[in-house]
């Protein structure tokens, strides 16, 4: 179960009604929040926020599975969902660290070309593979990374223009 501190509940049966309800909703719990939130760490985050409040409030419901209950649970985490949209919104806090994120991977072929993409950050090699090799659009790319359109474009044009400088150094170009 998640990391609720089951403690600050008063009886048994409010502790088993909690696991009930996590065993029960999980699943559409996070199904809503990333249906709001498009992020799967926005989403957890969403979710055990919800099942917080679900535990602070498990005196006003009376069974795990009922319509009541089942309505309770969807509106506390759309609700934390939505909160935790409009924060984003406010206050971005994820920063792009283009340098590191994304995957080292490795490439056979020994051609300058192969040479000046292996020298690419990560990320920008990520951008330029997922476009070029395996013919992905910008747009499937943003939502792939989980970055606006904007951002993926700007993304994808960074990248090209460090591929080209790195193939004009090597005499590429």
């Amino acid at each position: 179960m998640m990391s609720i501190d089951l403690q600050m509940l008063e009886t048994p049966e409010d502790r088993w009604l909690l696991e009930q309800i996590y065993l029960q909703y999980r699943g559409l719990m996070y199904y809503l929040a990333h249906e709001i939130l498009q992020n799967k760490q926005d989403a957890e985050d969403a979710v055990h926020h919800a099942f917080v409040k679900i535990a602070a409030n498990i005196q006003k419901l009376d069974a795990p599975v009922c319509q009541k209950t089942h309505a309770f649970v969807a509106a506390v985490v759309e609700h934390q969902a939505i909160d935790q949209y409009r924060k984003r919104q406010k206050h971005p806090t994820t920063q792009l660290i283009e340098e590191i994120q994304g995957a080292n991977v490795l490439y056979e072929g020994d051609n300058n070309l192969t040479q000046c993409i292996l020298k690419l950050p990560a990320r920008y090699r990520e951008v330029i593979l997922l476009r070029y090799h395996y013919g992905y659009t910008v747009r499937e790319i943003a939502k792939m990374l989980g970055l606006t359109l904007p951002a993926a474009s700007k993304l994808e044009q960074r990248a090209k223009r460090k591929l080209k400088k790195l193939c004009e150094d090597a005499g590429i170009l």
